[in-house]
């Protein structure tokens, strides 16, 4: 098995984020965080996933300031996983994935779960815009790259 290159010393910023939840399985633990599972027995239940895949994935994602472990909120033995602020900050990522899959990965009026605000139950939607607050599309940006030393 080839060993996968890391990424954290690359120029690129989607590069180095790829390089810490650049795998589906991350990007399923952090989604299902945010849905309030804490506990290895709840993730590995609810992803189906071997133990041995998601020890990996919650130590890297702790490893790399996505997650924190904390003492048991009942006062057991159990650890529990809850996101940091860095995690937290996932949160537009995920929407983003949800919209794009919502849009291409659905037939028209397939079932499918849904993202609402707790308090209204208004659906939620992002959006790219610049500093200013204007709505932007992809032709209208461009990368500004850090050129590479010889």
């Amino acid at each position: 098995m080839v060993k996968r290159k890391s990424l954290q010393g690359d120029y690129c910023p989607s590069a180095r984020s790829l390089d810490v939840i650049g795998d589906w399985w991350s990007l399923l633990i952090v989604r299902d965080a945010f849905d309030g599972l804490t506990r290895f027995g709840e993730f590995q239940k609810n992803l189906g996933i071997a133990k041995n895949i998601l020890s990996d994935r919650l130590r890297t994602l702790t490893e790399r300031g996505i997650l924190k472990v904390v003492a048991s909120s009942d006062g057991g033995a159990h650890q529990e996983y809850h996101l940091t602020a860095m995690g937290r900050d996932l949160f537009p990522v995920m929407v983003a994935l949800r919209q794009w899959g919502e849009q291409y990965l659905f037939k028209p009026g397939e079932k499918h779960s849904k993202l609402v605000e707790r308090k209204t139950g208004q659906a939620i939607r992002l959006e790219v815009r610049t500093e200013d607050g204007r709505s932007i599309s992809p032709e209208e940006s461009v990368i500004l790259k850090v050129p590479h030393s010889p």
